[in-house]
């Protein structure tokens, strides 16, 4: 063996050794990670939302609750969603922008968040007098579409649900472990589909709907965590992406309205695909808009 093949076969064992090193440290790290992480301590701020509360006078306006996704603060209350927002407004509804973690008085991440401490703020907002507390929706996306429906099966005074690119169970906190729920009920963490080592590629590459769709594959789990939504007291939209990247929500939703079905539910309820990724159905609020006023708006009177 000349004396460079020998310097090149030392230089790819030295690689590999630093590689294979670096790998037993990454996967050290995360192991402690997931063990150190306390599940039994609710968060800081359990319980706490921020909310704002936007109405025009004159008259009861039927309530219309805003949730945003895994992006966390108040989306709702943000310029970006100000011309929907005005738009609500203008077709005689309230608008409950409501933020459940990542804001300055929530908790930091979408850890056991409260259904309680939602709805309890949801329940003081219809006690406003521009507010028509009689005819509350919610409409929520991505993990504030789980959210909604969560809410919507956990409390009978929640009318109605626009539930855009959903989960149909309830999955893992966003904290590096992934350990707890994302919401919990009377401060008792919800059953989840829990993450699993198996994803843990897909979650390092950033492929979401993978490890997803890993998950996933725990019937069980699934079946365990899944939301009631045959418990809803009224009538349910869901919008779901055909091509969604994050997870997948036109699976989810097709398999919610099959429970739907399968539980003779009373209310309306329809699904709407649309072509496109995760972001694709914040286009199709028209359609969403007309959902609310034929089978929401409608009834209130």
């Amino acid at each position: 063996m000349s004396k460079a093949t020998g310097k090149g076969v030392r230089f790819v064992r030295w690689t590999l050794g630093i590689a294979v090193g670096l790998v037993a440290l990454l996967a050290v790290y995360m192991w402690w990670v997931v063990e150190s992480f306390d599940t039994k301590t609710l968060p800081p701020r359990h319980g706490q939302v921020d909310v704002e509360l936007f109405a025009r006078e004159g008259g009861k306006h039927p309530l219309i609750v805003g949730l945003g996704g895994s992006e966390g603060g108040n989306a709702w209350a943000s310029d970006r969603w100000k011309p929907q927002r005005e738009r609500f407004l203008d077709q005689g509804y309230a608008m409950l922008a409501l933020g459940y973690f990542g804001t300055p008085n929530s908790p930091e991440k979408l850890d056991r968040i409260s259904l309680d401490g939602v709805h309890a703020a949801i329940m003081q907002a219809a006690k406003d007098p521009r507010v028509d507390g009689r005819c509350i929706a919610i409409i929520g996306g991505s993990r504030g579409g789980e959210l909604a429906l969560l809410l919507a099966s956990h409390y009978p005074d929640i009318d109605a649900v626009v539930a855009i690119v959903p989960g149909s169970a309830v999955f893992p906190a966003l904290t590096d472990a992934m350990t707890t729920p994302g919401f919990s009920h009377h401060d008792k963490p919800l059953p989840f589909v829990p993450m699993t080592w198996g994803a843990t590629p897909d979650l390092l590459i950033g492929n979401l709907r993978g490890a997803f769709e890993t998950i996933m594959r725990d019937e069980p789990a699934m079946q365990r965590a899944a939301i009631a939504v045959e418990k809803i007291n009224g009538p349910v939209q869901f919008v779901s992406a055909a091509q969604d990247e994050m997870w997948p929500s036109r699976e989810m939703a097709d398999a919610m309205m099959q429970r739907l079905k399968a539980s003779g539910f009373r209310h309306p309820f329809e699904h709407l695909v649309v072509q496109g990724g995760h972001s694709e159905p914040l286009d199709e609020f028209p359609k969403m808009e007309a959902f609310l006023q034929r089978r929401f708006r409608a009834e209130c009177g």
